[in-house]
């Protein structure tokens, strides 16, 4: 952008900004999400951050013991549990398996304990905003705040008089993978790395994170422990039942599974002492570098309200009206938990792992990691081409990059190494999508390379389709094994394969195009009309029998389906609804299948197959308000200004994106397509600024409108003041239009 661009682009920043009073980070409650499973935490990160620090309160005494395995904690914290043994640093957000929380760090007050089991506390006056959070650990009465950079933390403790200590501790956390080590610099900072990985138990997953801790006071004394070995009474070594060696005079590197470093002080009452973390998927010679970078002195205050600045920035791009205070928080805060993940990956200086390789390279732009796509390509993406294109396109390049660098696009990627969790091509239709909507700056041959390897490579040499002959040869997967998830793979090729057609077709490359069409259209091959569902098929073609397509609506393993029942499957054919609509014997059959979804509790809306379903009623004429009475119903029903505020896993910001789009009016059913299926916004006015490096205007505006005969349904859209046919907007009617009324 030319420099006379960039002051009037500044201009129409502040002039958006300015004209609205709020603040929009007074909306947020970080607590949302943070028990029911939802899996978020209150911690304070930046947007898109590659450090987040988080309460780790899912271990605690022997007493009364959370554990990541116990109840399948895949989140540092949860509202329900109140024992704290730390803040850990770089942290997942609404995942569903557990990993990375770790990089834990303790103070404590009196005599020195370095079993978190012995030195944890129950805690109180917990309170958290964008980019803070603080609480008193009522064992010690200790105040504990913390804060973050994109790349580094501060934490800042204060001490009743007498002897304080600082505790980092490597060996406990989240993640399955075990193995650590560290080194002292100097009295008040030390280097290490520790082993992350085994990402919904993929035992290849695996991945260091480095680190640099720095403290702004000397301590009195340091020291090192280690969980020593202890022979059983079955005579074998056991390091779970071993105690922890202190080393107080050993100053040069250790390693091991279960290790951490002390820092001990007296202190004078109410004294403060700040500690400074900066990580790196590098080296600890670049964990330093972001952390000197980022952080080059001593300033809590300082870092607290640039990150609370950071967040006001973004978040501003949507201003809303009207509507209830709690509406405003709910939809806040599911946008600030969509911007969360994809989180950057690159040092200050540029350098990032590569892709499965962990060769270090450098990027002139901001490289993207923890791609959650089988969630995110549903929704996510599409709320970021429209509202922060910069960031979205950068994604798109990461993902093409990574193709360069292992042979393929990623599935569900993290940190550079690909899980393999879930299933389908996911990255195929985040990529058209954005190409579709505009969004073209990247290396777009190399792109449908990468696509088309991963649509026709043969099963047994195919990283990401696995059962790719079965699939070409019959046009679907067959059940193989009792629970192989054969109906949920294909019906996710389909949709990529319909993405990839219209990309083909784009750069004309017409019997690719009609070829991968075709493909995308089988899914009717699944259809039983015997239950009016999606069906397996056996090998010899014929359906599964007996068969229940209830089956896996209470999380039982159902066979051909992943994490859901047929009924949660049955509509995910968003490419080609009229053709469902037929399958089903037209209109009405279709309305009253699709209802029963609804009304005999099929519909799951933390299960991503489905959440789109409430939007499948625009496609039938004069159905169109059912849509409009169940999303406002599941948002009443589901999303609340409460910890307990999601369905269930956030899903890297998913279920968060799903009430955004919601609440503002306009959802993206078709992954790789233009249009938005329109419901009822829960607000009066929207306000949105667009990124005029990317679209013709500079905001959008969306407006209700009613007289005191309304109904509660609309009844006509104008957009510029003309009105359109049909319940959908397009994505050139939301960048180009500046208007849009809705009237009721």
């Amino acid at each position: 952008m030319k420099p006379k661009s960039l002051i009037i682009a500044a201009g129409l920043l502040f002039v958006f900004q300015s004209s609205f009073s709020q603040n929009v980070t007074d909306y947020i409650n970080p607590f949302i999400g943070s028990t029911n499973y939802g899996t978020t935490n209150p911690g304070p990160v930046c947007p898109n951050g590659m450090m987040s620090v988080a309460p780790f309160n899912v271990m605690g005494s022997r007493q009364n013991k959370f554990d990541k395995d116990s109840q399948w904690w895949s989140t540092p914290y949860s509202y329900d549990n109140k024992f704290f043994t730390g803040f850990s640093h770089v942290n997942l957000s609404g995942v569903g398996c557990p990993d990375l929380g770790s990089l834990l760090l303790m103070p404590t007050a009196g005599e020195l304990n370095v079993n978190y089991e012995e030195y944890g506390s129950e805690y109180t006056a917990e309170k958290a905003s964008p980019g803070y959070y603080t609480n008193r650990l009522t064992k010690y009465n200790i105040l504990t705040e913390v804060s973050a950079t994109t790349r580094s933390s501060i934490a800042r403790f204060t001490f009743p008089k007498g002897k304080a200590n600082i505790l980092m501790n490597l060996g406990e956390g989240l993640t399955n993978e075990s193995g650590a080590w560290m080194r002292r610099t100097s009295p008040v900072e030390i280097e290490g790395m520790k082993m992350l990985g085994t990402f919904c138990y993929n035992p290849q997953a695996v991945f260091p994170v480095y680190f640099v801790m720095r403290i702004n006071k000397n301590p009195e004394t340091t020291g090192y422990w280690k969980k020593q070995r202890q022979m059983t009474a079955e005579a074998a070594w056991d390091i779970t039942a071993g105690i922890r060696k202190l080393y107080t005079r050993y100053e040069r590197d250790i390693a091991g599974d279960d290790i951490g470093a002390y820092f001990s002080f007296q202190v004078d009452e109410g004294e403060s002492i700040e500690v400074q973390i900066g990580v790196s998927f590098v080296s600890t010679a670049n964990a330093r570098e972001n952390l000197n970078t980022e952080q080059p002195g001593f300033d809590f205050e300082k870092v607290k309200k640039e990150a609370r600045e950071s967040w006001e920035k973004e978040l501003s791009r949507v201003i809303v009206e009207g509507g209830t205070h709690d509406e405003k928080v709910v939809f806040y805060t599911a946008l600030y938990h969509a911007l969360i993940h994809p989180n950057i990956l690159n040092d200050v200086n540029g350098q990032y792992p590569a892709m499965e390789t962990g060769k270090i390279l450098s990027t002139d732009r901001n490289r993207y990691t923890v791609f959650s796509l089988w969630d995110t390509y549903r929704n996510v993406h599409q709320l970021l081409t429209l509202l922060y294109p910069e960031k979205q396109m950068d994604m798109v390049r990461s993902m093409v990059d990574m193709y360069k660098e292992s042979g393929w696009l990623p599935r569900w990627e993290l940190y550079g190494r690909e899980t393999l969790t879930m299933e389908g091509d996911p990255a195929i239709p985040v990529i058209v999508d954005s190409w579709m909507k505009g969004l073209r700056d990247f290396d777009v041959n190399t792109a449908y390379e990468a696509m088309y390897k991963s649509a026709t490579t043969a099963g047994r040499d195919n990283f990401i389709r696995s059962d790719n002959d079965d699939y070409w040869q019959l046009g679907y997967v067959p059940l193989r094994e009792k629970f192989d998830n054969s109906v949920s793979h294909a019906l996710e090729y389909y949709i990529a394969d319909n993405a990839l057609a219209k990309f083909a077709a784009a750069l004309g490359k017409k019997e690719d195009a009609v070829r991968f069409k075709a493909q995308s259209l089988n899914y009717k091959k699944y259809y039983s009309p015997e239950y009016g569902v999606f069906r397996p098929i056996l090998p010899d073609g014929t359906f599964l029998s007996p068969f229940n397509p209830k089956q896996g609506e209470n999380f039982e393993d159902v066979p051909g389906f992943h994490e859901g029942s047929s009924w949660n499957y049955s509509f995910m054919v968003p490419h080609d609804i009229p053709g469902l609509i037929k399958m089903h014997g037209g209109n009405i059959k279709f309305t009253r299948k699709l209802q029963e979804v609804f009304d005999d509790g099929h519909y799951d809306p933390t299960n991503e197959p489905n959440i789109g379903y409430p939007y499948l009623f625009n496609y039938v004429k004069g159905e169109e308000w059912r849509t409009q009475k169940l999303t406002r119903e599941l948002l009443e029903k589901h999303f609340r200004n409460a910890p307990d505020g999601l369905p269930g896993n956030d899903d890297t910001g998913t279920m968060s994106a799903w009430a955004v789009f919601s609440m503002m009016g306009f959802y993206p059913v078709v992954p790789a397509d233009m249009s938005y299926a329109v419901t009822s916004p829960v607000f009066d006015k929207i306000t949105i600024q667009l990124d005029t490096k990317y679209y013709p205007n500079n905001r959008l505006v969306i407006e209700k409108r009613k007289n005191l005969k309304s109904g509660d349904y609309i009844r006509q859209i104008k957009v510029n003041n003309k009105k359109i046919n049909g319940n959908f907007l397009n994505h050139n009617n939301l960048t180009t239009a500046g208007s849009i009324i809705l009237e009721y």
